[in-house]
């Protein structure tokens, strides 16, 4: 007896990005809030970073919630409902729970199910990572349309008497709708990782730790209540990072994986029309355009003096404000790169809604 011929799905030749949309919380922390918590000023802070203020979402307002705000905003923008959506994908570090994945419940808030939903932990490269697998569903037939959502509240991670790295995070969300096209939309995508040096940017603490915590609060629990409470704050894990390492990493490093995205993608640095790195250090994004030599003509995304850094959020927000100061733009080339905590990097030239 043969075996019988599997049925495959049809699959699309290109895809692009058919809606953009992006959700800022509205509390603003201003440098001179910022040295409230560690000694520095604002002149520096904008000196070693070009950041001037960060969003930071209020206590009720959740990564699900802000994530929820900016898919419906790039649904809009498509013109599309949440129904038609074949799976959402959420790049988050920030989700406070291992599970239910918060793609789940932005599906079910979207009015997406049953489709497949979650969520993808690679920091400030997620959106990227996330552009790079709903290209391949797109492509592959296994979805139509697919919602992709980089969304962090880092403000719920950070000790702000820190310095090396919670003064520059911020909170936001910013979302795509990936689906089929006539003509090519999203270039190959150049990603990686070097889990060599994920010592580089990190949290202080696992969850097992918090755990070993609460055993020990039970056991001293005829300590203060303020002692105790010392304890919970100092073990709750925030985050850190080495910034020279982290630094020189991205400079190097970076610029050669988003030359690589150029080639791969067969075009030049003369060809696009926007780049949109990620939100990590102005320093950082004026020398990896120096080192693609971009021409003038080229608009850079300097979202990160306005909004901080907000990792797997910050490509999309940047794309975002980018296409609302120039609406001229939609239609050309950008080169995004995502890079961060893994150390982890992805980057692709997009066509921009």
């Amino acid at each position: 007896m043969s075996t019988p011929t599997l049925k495959q799905a049809p699959f699309n030749e290109f895809s692009r990005i058919h809606g953009l949309g992006a959700f800022r919380p509205d509390v603003i922390v201003s440098n001179e809030d910022v040295c409230q918590w560690i000694e520095s000023s604002d002149e520096w802070i904008r000196q070693r970073t070009g950041i001037v203020t960060r969003h930071r979402a209020d206590k009720g307002t959740s990564v699900v919630d802000m994530a929820e705000l900016a898919g419906r905003d790039a649904l809009s923008h498509a013109g599309i409902d949440g129904s038609e959506l074949d799976a959402v994908i959420v790049s988050t570090v920030t989700h406070p729970f291992a599970t239910p994945s918060a793609a789940a419940q932005v599906a079910d808030r979207l009015g997406a199910t049953p489709a497949p939903a979650y969520d993808v932990s690679a920091a400030c490269a997620g959106y990227c990572y996330g552009i790079a697998q709903a290209d391949a569903l797109v492509r592959s037939g296994a979805a139509k349309y697919v919602l992709v959502v980089g969304v962090e509240k880092l403000s719920d991670f950070i000790d702000n008497t820190e310095r090396t790295i919670s003064f520059l995070l911020g909170d936001g969300a910013g979302a795509v709708v990936v689906g089929p096209s006539d003509t090519p939309g999203i270039g190959p995508s150049v990603w990686g990782s070097d889990g060599s040096k994920s010592g580089a940017i990190g949290m202080t603490h696992s969850m097992l730790e918090i755990r070993e915590l609460s055993l020990a609060a039970e056991a001293d629990g005829e300590l203060p209540a303020s002692v105790l409470a010392e304890r919970e704050t100092k073990l709750w894990p925030t985050l850190r990072q080495d910034g020279q390492t982290v630094f020189r990493w991205a400079v190097w490093e970076m610029a050669k994986a988003a030359q690589q995205a150029l080639d791969a993608a067969g075009v030049t640095a003369e060809d696009l029309s926007a780049f949109v790195p990620h939100q990590a250090n102005m320093r950082i994004i004026d020398e990896m355009a120096k080192q693609l030599k971009l021409p003038e003509s080229v608009v850079i995304a300097r979202d990160i003096a306005d909004a901080g850094n907000t990792s797997a959020a910050s490509i999309p927000l940047a794309t975002h404000r980018l296409l609302a100061e120039d609406p001229d733009l939609s239609g050309k080339l950008s080169l995004q790169i995502g890079f961060g905590a893994g150390l982890v990097f992805g980057a692709q030239v997009v066509v921009l809604p």
